[in-house]
């Protein structure tokens, strides 16, 4: 599957953030991009058991929808003292209005309450593109580090303020946007469909 430039492109994400990180992603490449808001459609409900499962979903509900090509991205924070968790429900963790202070301060409360020291942690994220006919492909990406509390920075969005990455010291709350987009799993996954996608 190629996306030559010139190309529509429709994010198939109703998150604020996600969809500024994939525009800017996207900028270089001379593609035409919409976010499936603008084009008034709906975010179909998340079935899948993993991040490219979810992923797949979203982005062939877009495509078959809007006749683009559709790219979406499902991503979230994995704990190993909480066996992956909060994993594909990393948003929900933030409850209905999906507040990310409220999912951040229920990971903590776990970990201290199962007295777990170690905080290792990696965020995970699938890109799922699909053409117009549903036809779908998948590249992923992961970062790993360790969570730090309290959160730190209002840089990113999500679980980014209690995130440090292997060999920083600060969290993706404090970091500069560019400085995340070339680390991210997000990035490392966007590499991935860069090369085999982008012509």
């Amino acid at each position: 599957m190629k996306l030559p430039k010139g190309s529509t492109l429709v994010v198939a994400s109703h998150n604020a953030g996600k969809v500024r990180e994939i525009f800017a992603l996207l900028e270089p490449f001379g593609i035409t991009v919409k976010g499936v808001g603008e084009l008034g459609l709906p975010e179909p409900e998340e079935t899948g058991e993993t991040f490219a499962e979810n992923a797949a979903l979203k982005a062939r509900a877009a495509a078959l929808a809007s006749h683009c090509y559709a790219l979406a991205d499902d991503s979230g924070l994995a704990v190993e003292a909480l066996g992956g968790a909060p994993g594909i429900y990393s948003a929900r963790w933030g409850g209905a209005a999906r507040d990310f202070a409220v999912a951040m301060k229920k990971v903590q409360a776990l970990l201290v309450h199962l007295n777990k020291r170690d905080y290792g942690a990696k965020f995970v994220c699938a890109l799922a593109l699909s053409d117009p006919t549903g036809a779908v492909e998948i590249f992923e990406g992961e970062v790993h580090g360790d969570l730090e509390f309290p959160p730190r920075g209002s840089n990113g969005f999500g679980y980014d303020p209690i995130f440090v990455a292997k060999g920083m010291t600060k969290t993706f709350g404090e970091i500069d946007p560019d400085a995340k987009h070339a680390i991210s799993h997000r990035a490392m996954a966007f590499e991935k469909f860069a090369r085999a996608v982008l012509v």
